[in-house]
């Protein structure tokens, strides 16, 4: 490949969208994942299925990185991390670090989509149970088993009779830091309490959470579906700590409809937690000499008209990066990020002759 080309850091959702948008537009593209493979968290984290379609999660993915390693445009280098980047807009210098050692590539702009890192849960302070508690889950550990369909115990291998998924866990929560929203975690638990449900018909399943925010066309495409198709409970409620009874698990808090203390038994908990800047993105914006916001995603300082552009001329960001992000949002922020890429490139190639 010649050197006029965009270099795109990351192989997830945003990634391959930005990539499949450059070459679209007619320009050489070449893609950089640290990890042997493509498709990024939801590939990484063994997802069951997409949000809202509720289609196989694996086989979406394979789809956008099968578009691309079809492509003429682009290139795809697995196991590879950016070490350097120098230069100005349309005449970069990018250092990689591969399977067969370092080099440098020439290239006319880049695009950071580095993703995100689900929060550890282990940082309220235990209240929850994650590491002390086997039947205390994550989202994305409950995804894994509906992949598998084998939603089961795993202190015991048994079907739960009941489960509860607690909302906010490491999102809107100033002791922590973490004061924003993540954004899909509503929707996320949503999804899964419908295939646990259709799963195990006779789990019953509840969500207790704080306020229920359904982005988009979410609200018609899960909410109500869970509440009266598949008969998933939803509580007002804060959720204060998960202790062991018994072999169970009782779930406290505070029922905020009624105004009133809440103790419940649970066969499984499941731990809706949010959205953090993945170390790759950390340390990609460190790398590239990016600004980060208060929360260490790259910062976009001319949002919310602006949502790509880093504050390094000819470096873009997509996708989880910039923030909390759902699938629809990786797409349109990526091929914003191409298309400003691309527009990078020409113009130094009209400046130049």
């Amino acid at each position: 490949m010649s050197g006029q080309r965009i270099v795109v850091l990351g192989g997830g959702p945003a990634g391959l969208n930005a990539a499949l948008g450059v070459a679209d537009l007619g320009q050489q593209v070449l893609l950089v994942e640290p990890r042997e493979f493509l498709g990024g968290t939801p590939v990484a984290e063994r997802y069951a299925s997409i949000t809202g379609s509720f289609e196989d999660a694996e086989t979406a993915m394979a789809r956008l990185a099968g578009r691309l390693t079809e492509s003429a445009l682009a290139e795809v280098r697995l196991g590879t991390r950016a070490i350097s980047l120098e230069g100005s807009p349309g005449d970069m210098r990018i250092g990689l670090e591969g399977p067969g050692g370092s080099e440098v590539v020439t290239c006319g702009s880049v695009i950071v989509a580095t993703g995100f890192q689900h929060f550890d849960p282990g940082r309220e302070t235990q209240l929850y149970g994650y590491y002390e508690y086997p039947d205390v889950l994550a989202l994305q550990d409950l995804e894994s088993m509906l992949k598998d369909r084998a939603v089961v115990r795993p202190s015991n291998g048994q079907p739960p009779e009941r489960l509860c998924f607690v909302q906010c866990v490491g999102s809107r929560d100033r002791n922590i830091g973490n004061e924003y929203c993540s954004k899909v975690c509503c929707g996320v638990a949503s999804k899964e309490a419908i295939e646990v449900r259709e799963q195990l018909p006779n789990c019953e399943v509840f969500i207790f959470y704080i306020d229920m925010r359904m982005y988009g066309y979410w609200e018609s495409q899960i909410y109500w579906p869970a509440q009266e198709r598949h008969h998933v409970q939803y509580v007002k409620g804060i959720i204060t700590e998960v202790l062991e009874r018994n072999g169970r698990l009782l779930v406290r808090g505070e029922d905020t409809t009624m105004g009133r203390p809440m103790e419940v038994l649970m066969d499984m908990v499941v731990l809706s937690v949010g959205m953090e800047p993945s170390a790759g993105t950390r340390e990609m914006a460190r790398i590239l000499g990016l600004a980060q916001n208060k929360y260490g995603f790259i910062d976009a300082p001319g949002s919310p008209l602006d949502t790509v552009t880093t504050s390094r001329p000819g470096v873009f960001a997509a996708g989880a990066a910039l923030g909390p992000s759902d699938l629809e949002d990786c797409a349109s922020s990526a091929g914003l990020a191409a298309l400003r890429a691309v527009s990078v490139l020409r113009q130094s190639e009209m400046i130049g002759t």
